[in-house]
């Protein structure tokens, strides 16, 4: 199999409307900090994911949370990843099936970090907590492990290739070891976890074109 190409993939589709949403997300709340700390922190505690809240009512924040980033590093990081992993499963599998395996990957990552949270585990705590969309990367990463996972990539800058299904094994191990090893920030790699998790599950019980199309076609045999 050809190992991928350097240059850029297409900017384009769910990705490039993502990519664009989170990037204006950010400059949003750079500029509301700038003119009120105060303004930005009660927009931050409302789209957040915070486990209390979640159960206290606030179910949109199992989604917003991934709009929100915190540094320049953090959402670099993130955006990069999203436009060559979801580009080049746009071009694979379809927009509507990205967007649907994106999505499911973020709310499921939240669920497993409520859960996590109230457990106890690892000192885990409801009172902490997440943003950025790290979660439904990692289920496009793992959905690009289970579709190419022979595909290799140059790990520029280090001279060698690995196949895709090891990097992206490796990206689950080092998040794994992250929650395990504690520290602030630790619970957030639950999200990571799970965002693997839900793309596996997406990946292996969807239907070929994807939940809302196969909604759609059962809805109109039954009308018909």
């Amino acid at each position: 199999m050809p190992q991928l190409s350097l240059s850029f993939p297409n900017f384009r589709g769910f990705t490039r409307a993502m990519v664009l949403l989170c990037s204006a997300v950010y400059v949003v709340m750079l500029l509301l900090g700038w003119i009120s700390s105060a303004a930005a922190a009660r927009v931050m505690e409302t789209f957040w994911l915070l486990p209390v809240a979640v159960v206290h009512g606030a179910v949109w924040q199992l989604a917003t949370y991934a709009l929100l980033h915190e540094s320049v590093s953090h959402i670099l990081f993130n955006m990069l990843s999203l436009w060559f992993v979801g580009s080049y499963l746009e071009a694979a599998i379809g927009t509507r099936k990205v967007a649907e395996l994106f999505w499911i990957s973020v709310v499921g990552a939240g669920l497993c970090t409520v859960l996590f949270s109230f457990s106890g585990v690892l000192h885990a705590s409801p009172y902490v907590s997440t943003i950025g969309c790290s979660g439904g990367i990692f289920g496009l990463l793992m959905a690009f492990a289970m579709l190419f996972g022979e595909q290799e990539f140059i790990l520029f800058p280090l001279p060698f290739r690995m196949k895709a299904k090891w990097l992206v094994t490796i990206y689950i191990l080092v998040a794994l070891f992250s929650l395990l090893s504690g520290g602030m920030g630790h619970i957030a790699y639950v999200a990571h976890l799970g965002g693997a998790l839900f793309g596996w599950i997406y990946m292996r019980l969807a239907p070929r074109r994807g939940y809302v199309a196969g909604s759609s076609e059962r809805y109109y045999a039954v009308r018909n």
